[in-house]
């Protein structure tokens, strides 16, 4: 019991497959901290940038704005056009500003996850109507963490703003009796102090933020061991499916390669560990292949079929020991063995000539010329025949 509860609690890091999934699905770690933060301090970059241009064009429509002259006065009809050039040139003046923040303010929230784009969140969820399912979103553990930032981002912000104002409060209030032109510039000085010591603290609650995001996104994602185990089974097949496959296609080859044996012009034994089947053909073919090849009962099989079809056998156990080492189905032999399967060749051809013509029976090859590093018995004593 206390193993199946462990197999349904989420202890596991989630899977890239996992993550992948959940990419596609709009759920990525963001930070609304981050994202405010990096346009917060892209405004104050740009007022820094272009303070002084901003302060001059603010100046001017000040001076217009409150300036009347007699055609205003005495029609009317001149007010509205005169308030639309205002108002023009004001956006005019603000519009390099209100870019830099509507570009920033589209990007910032690529800075943690990079870019996403899907449609899944927009697809209609049932789900969420539920009102049970909201008062739980409510009273959830997200939602009170997401209470405890606000209220701590109020807290630090406000207190921050409260604390420069009240520092500066005799030069906030010496701009009540300064002229405009040296107001605008004295107030400017004011807010870009203000905005250093919110920005400080802001960064504060940035640095506590993303970690946290990051980590409430992962532990969101975790996985029990059944849904390891259920994905191993999906990406890499379930075992039990992948061993029947194998064993379907050891056994095809084994037919395909008994299928071959007929055509054989040697089986080269040990004699019983194993059994090597040689072909050869002076049309097309290079050197002989080995187109069968076994150990104990498989070698065993190998021997009954050739005696089935009169192929001779021959036993010359390193021989046999090296080619079922260093060489492949339908693969060539090693040029090593050359000499030694030249001699095995010529004893066949020898004795299919005493069979069809007769004569002095051929005597069979000993002592073949096997390199001793491709003998696995120079490694493996067991390997060779008691």
């Amino acid at each position: 019991m206390a193993s199946e509860d462990s197999d349904l609690e989420k202890t596991e890091q989630p899977s890239q497959r996992r993550l992948d999934q959940a990419r596609e699905e709009g759920q990525v770690a963001r930070s609304r901290e981050l994202s405010t933060f990096t346009v917060l301090m892209a405004g104050g970059a740009g007022l820094w940038l272009m303070g002084s241009s901003l302060s001059q064009n603010l100046i001017k429509l000040i001076r217009e704005g409150m300036t009347l002259n007699a055609d205003i006065i005495f029609k009317p009809e001149t007010l509205m056009p005169h308030l639309h050039a205002l108002a023009q040139a004001t956006l005019l003046a603000f519009a390099p500003f209100l870019l830099l923040l509507l570009v920033v303010a589209t990007f910032s929230p690529l800075l943690l996850n990079g870019w996403l784009f899907t449609f899944k969140p927009l697809a209609p969820n049932f789900s969420k109507l539920s009102p049970a399912a909201g008062i739980g979103r409510m009273f959830s553990t997200h939602s009170l963490v997401e209470l405890v930032k606000a209220l701590a981002k109020s807290i630090v912000v406000g207190g921050i703003g409260a604390w420069v104002i009240w520092h500066n409060k005799d030069n906030v209030l010496m701009l009540i009796s300064e002229p405009v032109v040296r107001s605008i510039p004295h107030l400017g000085s004011v807010m870009w102090s203000c905005f250093a010591a919110i920005m400080a603290g802001m960064l504060i609650i940035v640095a506590i933020d993303v970690p946290f995001q990051l980590w409430e996104h992962n532990k969101k994602l975790k996985m029990t061991k059944e849904e390891v185990r259920q994905e191993a089974k999906e990406t890499e097949g379930d075992p039990q499916v992948k061993a029947k496959i194998r064993s379907m296609q050891r056994e095809m080859a084994r037919r395909r390669m008994m299928a071959e044996i007929p055509t054989a012009d040697v089986v080269v034994t040990n004699p019983t560990h194993f059994s090597v089947a040689l072909k050869y053909s002076e049309n097309g073919m290079r050197a002989p292949i080995v187109i069968a090849k076994g150990t104990h009962f498989m070698a065993a099989k190998i021997k009954e079929m050739a005696k089935e079809h009169n192929i001779p056998i021959l036993e010359a156990p390193p021989l046999a020991r090296a080619l079922y080492k260093h060489t492949d189905l339908g693969q060539a032999i090693p040029e090593a063995l050359y000499t030694a399967v030249a001699e095995v060749l010529a004893y066949v051809y020898q004795l299919k000539r005493y069979k069809a013509v007769g004569g002095a029976y051929p005597q069979e090859p000993s002592e073949l010329p096997v390199p001793k590093e491709l003998d696995p018995y120079t490694k493996n004593p067991e390997l060779a025949e008691g």
